[in-house]
């Protein structure tokens, strides 16, 4: 090949390749599917590995159930340590829900835009959405803030794990032994069973509250609080 059909990425020419498909209809509608088609396999990836934090919560909790109940000689506090690996487990999803996220509104913004409209073109689209889709390429940003991902996590999932494994340890601390005390069973080697379950109830105060805690919506593409329309009422 001669070195004057070689692709040089310097130069001005190369450069100004992709603002002339910005100009074009037929250049820029060639080029959006295989962006939309790349936006939505890097969602798909950051959704598995979303997916994957929850499975291991669930492989903790029954590793930690299995572990409290195997019989009354087994400690109480397997499950508090369950309790804080989903925390872990927590933190790590926030990060890769609001990475998620930041992927999934490109692509919303890409379906809202330009999909929508091509099925009804009467319909509203928003005025500087490739001004803001080029903004968000070139530096990107999460949308989502911490906040609102630990509240909806935790009301979506983690919460509800959380709940089983305290449901489990206020069965293993007062039923599963008889004849035992509560404040007994709950102690932990150098911690009185007091400040454990004093700790346990603020953990879970805290966790009720970031739960319920009102937040604005910013997540992009979810289902929030819509009723179904007619063509999809099965009556």
């Amino acid at each position: 090949m001669d070195r004057t059909d070689r692709f040089d990425p310097e130069t001005h020419e190369a450069r100004e390749v992709a603002a002339k498909a910005g100009t074009e209809a037929s250049d820029f509608l060639a080029l959006l599917p295989h962006y939309y088609r790349g936006e939505v396999g890097q969602m798909s990836k950051r959704l598995d590995r979303l997916d994957l934090t929850t499975d291991w919560a669930i492989a903790v909790i029954a590793a930690v159930l299995s572990l409290s109940f195997a019989s009354s000689e087994s400690p109480p506090y397997f499950l508090l340590i369950g309790m804080f690996a989903l925390s872990v487990f927590l933190v790590f999803d926030i990060r890769r829900y609001r990475s998620f996220d930041a992927t999934r509104s490109r692509v919303r913004m890409i379906e809202e835009n330009v999909f929508a409209n091509a099925f009804n073109p009467e319909s509203s689209i928003r005025p500087e959405w490739r001004t803001d889709l080029a903004d968000d390429l070139r530096n990107p940003t999460l949308k989502v803030s911490a906040r609102e991902a630990i509240t909806r996590r935790l009301r979506r999932v983690y919460f509800l794990l959380l709940s089983v494994l305290l449901l489990a340890w206020l069965f293993r601390i007062s039923l599963f032994v008889p004849g035992e005390g509560w404040v007994e069973t709950a102690a932990m080697p150098g911690v009185p069973g007091t400040v454990v379950v004093g700790t346990v109830l603020a953990y879970y105060t805290c966790a009720l509250a970031l739960t319920a805690w009102p937040t604005p919506r910013q997540a992009k593409g979810e289902y929030h609080g819509v009723e179904a329309g007619e063509w999809k009422d099965e009556e």
